[in-house]
């Protein structure tokens, strides 16, 4: 269960909307492996949703953003959110040097830890996607879901000589444009993240870029997570996976959405109709981004009660549904380890995983499980 930051965030009063405009979001510190402070806020109210953000965040610059702030007051209304800043950046410890993958994975694990989370669903936003796969195939059991949105399990994997020419020209504009008061080679980065963004949302990203980090961080950042490649890790993921991802995406090429909704078996895959790689509130992909959202982690709201099986297939994974229909025809963890082509051990865990989330436990989980199973057969 949630404690902590998270369980102060998500007591609201029955009837009352769970995020207004006056209320104002926790702040929390979490310190990760080496020491390094990364802050993370929480708000909202409902399922955990921690969201693994692009790396130009600032918590509290966030807040009043033209370009993210529907984003918190919208899912905030559908789920506890649990955000936080890469090291480095916005709010947690700038001085920092490792921006590897492993940091970066360690960084969220502190996260989880301190605010107090046991399973909840996780959103790989951009930059985040490496890192949300490798914590997945790390920690299967505490996740509910996955969710990634603009992101890639590796930003160089499968890249075109295009893409790969534009990551050089954007590091050459980031030494020369960052730091400079003016903003017309930040600019370049804003236009493409919300090419149909106002003129005041492009001046916000722009001011973004500055706050969030310096011009040394983001040029070491950026070339250590361009090494970060976790797509080897794909067909390990066994858990309810959404790719949501705009079709003309400046910043993340579209080919990466399908390369992960390709590697993660079951995984579903949703095209925005859209240019931005950070959708904006009036444009009519927002409304479908949403939709998508929130009936994707509307399982995690209403568990099954304990001793009753629920949706199964919206509840568990495709791996673990299937090794529960074998179940179901009466094979033992050898037959059905025989029939996937698993260890006996994987088929066991795969079990114990699917149990946990139907809420069963005892001798009676696969008596239930199988009978629920022959029943809507």
């Amino acid at each position: 269960m949630a404690t902590g930051a998270l369980a102060a965030a998500a007591t609201y009063d029955d009837g009352v909307e769970a995020l207004r405009a006056d209320v104002v979001q926790d702040i929390r510190f979490a310190r990760s492996a080496d020491g390094v402070g990364i802050a993370y806020a929480v708000h909202g109210s409902g399922p955990a949703l921690l969201i693994d953000a692009c790396w130009l965040s600032h918590l509290q610059f966030d807040w009043e953003s033209p370009v993210w702030r529907h984003y918190l007051v919208e899912l905030g209304k559908v789920a506890t959110i649990i955000r936080y800043d890469e090291r480095g950046h916005g709010l947690s410890d700038r001085v920092v040097t490792d921006h590897s993958l492993e940091a970066r994975v360690a960084d969220l694990e502190a996260v989880v830890e301190d605010a107090g989370l046991d399973r909840f669903a996780l959103m790989a936003m951009a930059q985040g996607g490496p890192v949300a796969i490798e914590y997945a195939a790390r920690h299967p059991d505490r996740l509910t879901r996955l969710i990634f949105y603009g992101s890639y399990s590796g930003a160089t994997a499968a890249a075109s000589p295009e893409e790969l020419a534009l990551l050089a020209a954007f590091e050459a504009l980031i030494r020369v444009g960052w730091a400079r008061p003016t903003s017309e080679f930040r600019r370049v980065f804003s236009s493409m993240m919300i090419p149909g963004g106002t003129e005041e949302q492009m001046r916000w990203l722009d001011d973004l870029q500055q706050r969030a980090c310096d011009t040394e961080t983001a040029v070491l950042s950026r070339a250590q997570r361009q090494l970060a490649d976790s797509t080897w890790r794909l067909p390990e993921l066994d858990i309810p996976t959404l790719v949501i991802h705009s079709r003309g995406d400046q910043m993340n090429d579209f080919h990466h959405a399908r390369d992960l909704a390709v590697g993660i078996r079951g995984a579903k895959l949703v095209a925005l109709d859209s240019s931005n790689h950070i959708v904006l509130a009036d444009e009519p992909s927002w409304p479908v981004f949403l939709h998508e959202v929130a009936n994707f982690i509307e399982p995690d709201r209403q568990p099954a009660p304990s001793g009753t099986v629920g949706d199964v297939a919206s509840l568990v994974s495709p791996r673990e549904l299937d090794i529960l229909r074998l179940a179901a025809a009466g094979h033992d963890n050898d037959a059905i380890a025989a029939e996937l082509v698993l260890s006996v051990r994987t088929v066991e865990r795969h079990l114990q995983n699917a149990y946990a989330k139907l809420g069963l436990s005892g001798r009676t989980a696969r008596t239930a499980a199988v009978a629920r199973l022959l029943s809507s057969a």
